[in-house]
């Protein structure tokens, strides 16, 4: 344990010192002056202070509100040695955060008696900060199990989807990277940014529950066939709703309204606006421009500038023209992605 000593009068600073060393375990680092033990404290880990009260460069109480000014300070006991017998200072000195007094001229045995008192709280403090690490480092690896785990069930999940519907696994990479750079340009926080990334592979995990012969027919779904498809809203709300994590709280909040338009019109709540959730409506523009860019059994990819176009067409109808903006704001990076994950797998013929 390291015992700070400060007086100003060279033979108390000595008996001080002798009087603590004769205790076992402790280390006395002795200072006559205030500065000169503060700066020692700021580069080592004191286990306790015993300081004078009448200080040439500075006071007692002064040096103990420097001293708990520092996070790493605060728990650190400190002994104010005095002549002063006034409870006015006294309570002064504990709101500042002193554990307890000396009396001068004081005995040796009541000396080493509170000094071993307020090691003996020091020590179990520090048992405690330790045993607080240990468990927190305990529920980190906990916690990153878990995630690990959630990540583990998300791939499967995504994977099943993609490998049943037509559209490629390229698609679903590049929808869910360009919903992230829209929900960065909107100003989310890198951890909604994240979660975004992820849930947005699951927007349409609800095709797993439609029919083959209509999911991958190759030619224009008839009327009946377009309400059956459009049925996969709900069911990857169904899949995915009620989960504890929060990716799969997005994507089911994604599943269910992404189809919803801004001006109402869309399915499968006809809702409009702000009522749509915001993770739909960014997902929405991200979709319907890979859409429309990508090959597909029943038409021809669209050009870039066609495309663009027609999103700018469709915002505030189709589309939260926040998100519409957002997305060409960060038009550089969209280019990027678009070269990152080239559509290379064979479209469902």
């Amino acid at each position: 344990m390291n015992v700070v000593v400060i007086d100003d009068t060279p033979v108390m600073l000595l008996r001080l010192e002798r009087l603590v060393q004769t205790l076992a375990g402790c280390k006395v680092i002795p200072f006559s002056c205030a500065l000169d033990a503060l700066a020692w404290c700021d580069r080592h880990e004191p286990d306790l202070l015993i300081v004078d009260y009448l200080l040439p460069d500075m006071s007692g109480l002064d040096l103990v509100q420097r001293l708990r000014e520092s996070s790493r300070h605060v728990e650190v006991p400190v002994i104010i040695v005095t002549q002063d017998h006034d409870r006015g200072v006294r309570r002064f000195a504990l709101q500042l955060g002193v554990n307890d007094f000396l009396t001068k001229p004081f005995d040796q045995a009541e000396l080493q008696a509170r000094v071993l008192n307020m090691l003996m709280l020091r020590g179990r403090h520090k048992a405690l900060a330790a045993q607080t690490a240990t468990l927190a480092d305990e529920v980190e690896r906990a916690s990153s199990d878990i995630r690990l785990r959630e990540q583990e069930a998300l791939e499967c999940l995504a994977c099943a989807a993609e490998h049943r519907d037509p559209e490629t696994h390229e698609h679903i990479l590049r929808l869910s990277h360009y919903s992230a750079l829209i929900a960065a340009e909107l100003g989310l926080p890198y951890s909604e940014c994240e979660i975004l990334l992820q849930a947005a592979r699951l927007h349409d995990v609800g095709k797993l529950a439609i029919p083959e012969k209509i999911l991958l027919k190759p030619g224009r779904l008839e009327p009946n066939e377009i309400e059956t498809m459009r049925t996969h809203t709900t069911h990857g709300h169904r899949i995915l709703a009620d989960s504890a994590s929060a990716i799969l709280r997005a994507g089911a909040e994604i599943a269910l309204c992404h189809h919803e338009r801004f001006d109402g019109s869309g399915y499968p709540l006809g809702l409009a606006g702000d009522a749509i959730p915001l993770y739909a409506r960014i997902v929405a523009v991200a979709d319907v421009f890979d859409a429309l860019t990508t090959r597909r059994p029943y038409k021809a990819a669209w050009d870039v500038e066609r495309a663009c176009a027609a999103v700018r067409d469709a915002s505030r109808s189709d589309f939260d023209p926040a998100c519409v903006d957002a997305f060409f704001r960060a038009w550089e990076h969209i280019l990027e992605v678009r070269a990152r994950y080239p559509e290379t797998s064979t479209v469902a013929q």
